[in-house]
């Protein structure tokens, strides 16, 4: 059996968060990251992260933290610690944006839960960076300039689809 074609999933399942259709995009996140986490494990936290805010978004809490805990743990046991923190940081303000504080402080406590002992000097961040544009020309999905990782001085990678991002010229 062939490899399903992700792309056109990720791009509807974008869409339908551009559209304001919640829980259909929490459904799409949530198939793509149950997916990626046998074929593409380093783009599974994204997913699950996606499909909670989706979730969150649609009034689904419950299901929105059990998504951004898998994330989140994902990108602990992958040792991408840097990126959990910037991730976490996100899900907990925009939980917090939705006045779900006592959802915000479980993330918290489980970030702090996974703390490294000592933060690899090869985490931190550049100074600065080019501007890049909102989205991923390839799948649509969101660029967070602040979250996203560099593979040279002027070219991101898109955390769901793995194509290079780049600035205006």
């Amino acid at each position: 059996m062939g490899r399903p074609n992700v792309l056109p999933m990720l791009q509807h399942a974008n869409q339908l968060m551009l559209e304001g259709r919640h829980a259909e995009a929490m459904q799409a996140f949530e198939q793509l990251a149950h997916g990626a986490e046998e074929r593409y494990s380093e783009r599974a936290p994204f997913l699950y992260l996606e499909a909670g805010r989706a979730a969150m978004l649609a009034g689904q809490n419950h299901t929105g933290v059990a998504h951004f805990r898998r994330g989140l743990t994902l990108l602990a046991s992958q040792g991408r610690h840097l990126r959990m923190q910037m991730l976490g940081g996100r899900t907990i303000r925009e939980l917090r944006d939705h006045g779900l504080t006592k959802e915000a402080e479980e993330i918290e406590r489980m970030l702090s839960d996974n703390i490294p002992p000592q933060r690899a000097e090869a985490e931190l961040l550049p100074d600065k960076k080019p501007v890049l544009p909102t989205h991923c020309p390839n799948c649509g999905g969101a660029v967070r300039p602040d979250e996203v990782e560099w593979l040279d001085d002027v070219t991101a990678e898109c955390a769901y689809c793995g194509s290079p991002v780049r600035g205006p010229s």
